[in-house]
């Protein structure tokens, strides 16, 4: 028995070495992967120290030997755009990857509107989803992950998915309309790598070597590597959320009356009136943290009785949880997402329902938001639900509940996490859709984001890589005078950024939304961006592809000229008359409204209060209204100020 016990251990040992030789993949290189056309196709993965492969692709074989850290590498020549092809990798294991296409790939990565997906916008463009069948344009997400400790080699999930109907639901929208825009234009197939992650900075997207021009940025990187010091945060955090939540819910009365502030067999007559959309810190129930209901009631016709719809409402600040006729048809934990809730077959009913909504408010200004969809849409046409509805305060909570460290936003964490696992990986090139999150920084931007890009073409070792980005849009409410704004200086640090070769600026100063941080129009951008790629990345001379740019200033007497680059076709002020939005200031730097005047490639501008002008500033707003100077192919001009100007922007 012994002996047996012994052969049998030998065994078990003598299995091992064969367990650990399987070969294996990253989860980039993998079915239906978009290789790199045009560049040389590296290819790598892991295998037990010492062991042989052998790979098939396209006619060719190659060889190698994992080294002692089980890493092994095959570079094969550059490939001209094509497939499907299918390739081999043998070994102990064997591998087959089918679905293989040759084209061009490219990085998508920034904050949420990057990251925001085609299903939100999907109500704003239903014929682009219904025909985007292309098996050509595909899309890979990488999963949020972040590392402190050093650079990840790998991804722990992620696949390559082909553009349909159901799946493109998934995609980035940026991506995909810029995507679209290009094979359209190339007819070559096209892959999306989206690595991206809503209200991240830009200093947590670069390496420890990268951030090294930054101390404060590094230490705070250093400080999250420390043992235990995550995690205790994490643990406070929770518990304080946890105390706050459970406080809210168990004094709610809306919750434990019977029948509950949801049931419509509640008398609401008694409860005061508000006007919504709004925010009740501007009504009666005043700055309320913790628990706000709202009822109305909507009628329908016979015919209506029991059929499904769709509820529409807006935005609202911070969480809600909305009822039909009591029950629970839609939540939503946070304010940023649009509330669009199917209301199931079954719930409403012929006459009088009741709709209930319950708002939880944590910071801030509660409140449902302004300029947003709020209807129901039935079978018979669609009940708006804007107007008089009863509410009544449910919960009232003396300090507010704070959002909790970020860590995914903290710096290095996404570079090590999530790009590091792909700078192998051939690329043509980056779009970019950044910047929110830096706002409260503009200045250190100048610097912090050419930084990045030279770290991101420093690891992928492709040279100048083109690296093409989104200017900030509109957003917030537009104000009566010139003043100063954050987000019109980090645009102004995107424009400076011009001066990085290879590198291409889509100007969004049009499309943005006032109420909302997360604009719908996509598909622009995605166009925008798609130009800028036709000149930087593919060379294409015969093309307006950026809107204006501010290039020189000269003084003649009370008034400021202005030159342009890219006035394509010359300049022209969208809407006709004269192009607005534009401020001029003395010598004591107090910028007051001006008046402007188009003449060729060159704006004159001047203000009959200002006798000896200084400077001028263009959209210097968070929400620049008026803001109509473009050039004759309709592109925007860019945001500027003349004000210590470097000496004009290089756009290519």
């Amino acid at each position: 028995m012994k002996s047996l016990r012994h052969l049998t251990l030998l065994f078990l040992l003598m299995c091992i070495p064969l367990a650990s030789a399987q070969v294996r993949l990253p989860r980039l290189i993998g079915d239906g992967m978009v290789l790199q056309r045009e560049l040389p196709l590296h290819l790598w993965g892991w295998a037990a120290p010492g062991e042989s492969l052998t790979l098939h692709f396209l006619g060719m074989t190659r060889r190698a030997t994992a080294d002692a850290q089980g890493r092994w590498q095959v570079t094969l020549p550059p490939q001209k755009a094509g497939g499907p092809y299918a390739m081999e990798i043998v070994a102990s294991n064997r591998i087959t990857l089918q679905n293989i296409l040759v084209g061009d790939v490219w990085i998508c990565s920034g904050q949420s509107n990057m990251a925001l997906p085609m299903e939100r916008v999907k109500e704003r463009y239903p014929e682009v989803i219904a025909g985007a069948e292309n098996p050509a344009i595909r899309h890979f997400f990488v999963p949020m992950v972040y590392h402190f400790k050093e650079p990840q080699r790998d991804l722990p999930s992620g696949h390559w998915e082909a553009a349909t109907p159901r799946s493109v639901l998934n995609f980035t929208a940026v991506g995909y309309f810029f995507a679209r825009e290009l094979y359209n234009r190339y007819h070559v197939p096209i892959g999306l790598i989206n690595a991206s992650v809503g209200g991240s900075p830009a200093e947590a997207w670069i390496s420890a070597e990268g951030l090294k021009a930054f101390p404060d940025h590094l230490t705070a990187a250093l400080q999250c590597r420390s043992d235990g010091y995550v995690d205790s945060i994490r643990a406070e955090e929770q518990a304080r959320s946890d105390a706050w939540y459970a406080r809210v819910q168990k004094e709610d009365p809306g919750l434990t009356a019977a029948p509950p502030w949801s049931d419509p067999r509640v008398d609401d007559s008694a409860w005061p009136v508000m006007t919504l959309p709004g925010f009740w810190a501007d009504a009666a129930p005043g700055p309320v943290l913790g628990v706000v209901w709202f009822r109305r009631e909507f009628t329908l016709p016979d015919s209506l009785a029991g059929c499904p719809a769709r509820l529409f409402l807006g935005r609202i600040v911070d969480s809600d949880f909305a009822y039909i006729n009591g029950r629970c048809v839609g939540m939503t934990s946070y304010q940023y997402p649009p509330r669009r809730y199917t209301v199931p077959a079954g719930v409403l009913q012929a006459g009088r329902n009741t709709l209930a909504v319950r708002v939880v408010n944590k910071i801030g200004r509660g409140g449902f938001v302004p300029d947003k969809r709020y209807e129901l849409i039935t079978a018979a046409g669609t009940i708006d639900l804007q107007g008089s509805w009863r509410y009544r305060v449910g919960v009232v909570m003396e300090t507010p509940l704070p959002d909790p460290t970020f860590f995914q936003w903290k710096p290095l964490g996404l570079y090590n996490g999530m790009i590091a696992p792909l700078a192998s990986y051939g690329i043509k090139g980056v779009i970019w859709y950044q910047g929110e999150a830096n706002t409260s920084r503009p200045a250190e931007y100048r610097t912090l984001f050419p930084a990045l890009i030279a770290d991101w073409r420093r690891h992928w070792q492709q040279g100048s890589l083109p690296f093409l980005y989104v200017q900030l849009p509109n957003f917030m409410e537009s104000r009566p005078e010139p003043g100063e704004s954050r987000w019109a200086e980090l645009r102004f640090s995107q424009l400076q950024s011009l001066m990085v070769p290879k590198t291409g600026m889509a100007v969004a100063i049009d499309i943005g939304e006032w109420n909302d941080i997360h604009p719908l129009n996509k598909e622009e951008v995605g166009r925008r961006l798609a130009l800028a790629a036709r000149r930087i990345a593919f060379g294409e001379k015969k093309l307006a592809w950026s809107g204006p740019l501010y290039r020189a200033m000269k003084v003649q007497g009370n008034r400021i000229v202005l030159t342009f680059d890219h006035a394509d076709g010359g300049l022209v002020a969208r809407g006709g008359g004269a192009p607005g939005a534009f401020a001029v200031c003395g010598a004591d730097g107090k910028f007051v409204w001006a008046k402007a005047e188009i003449r060729g490639d060159k704006v004159e501008v001047w203000s009959e209060a200002i006798v000896r002008p200084v400077a001028v500033r263009y959209a210097w707003a968070d929400n620049p209204a008026g803001a109509n100077l473009c050039n004759a192919a309709g592109l925007p001009a860019a945001p500027f100020t003349t004000e210590s100007w470097p000496g004009g922007v290089r756009a290519e």
